[in-house]
């Protein structure tokens, strides 16, 4: 189970540090994702962790602007996002890749644990 929190009204520019808290399974045994999805868009990958938190990888819409952290010992996931845009508008899902002890993965298909997501809107 998965449970995201963090999100809010912002203004262009602005700072938000969403998180997602994790149960029911070895968490560090996973890789973690967050995916985000505007109004009227399909869901989209932002960023990703390796299981110890060694490795990631981000979409190039947020690169330089987003840092995906985890807390292995909280079961915890972290999206710190800062220079947001009105772009950044969307609903925010933490996930859970669905296969232990592999590498990063970035499709949707790929995880299945979900989050029930978190609004985070950037005002221009």
């Amino acid at each position: 189970q998965l449970q995201a929190s963090g999100g809010g009204l912002v203004q262009a520019g602005g700072s938000l540090r969403l998180s997602c808290a994790a149960s029911g399974r070895t968490f560090s045994n996973y890789g973690m994702g967050w995916f985000r999805q505007a109004p009227g868009k399909e869901r989209e990958f932002v960023a990703v962790i390796g299981r110890s938190g060694g490795s990631t990888y981000y979409a190039d819409s947020v690169k330089g602007r987003f840092t995906i952290s985890r807390d292995n010992a909280k079961n915890t996931v972290y999206l710190q996002m800062n220079s947001l845009k009105p772009e950044d508008t969307a609903v925010y899902y933490c996930a859970a890749d669905g296969t232990p002890f592999r590498g990063l993965r970035f499709a949707l298909d790929e995880y299945d644990y979900w989050g029930q997501g978190t609004l985070v809107t950037v005002s221009s």
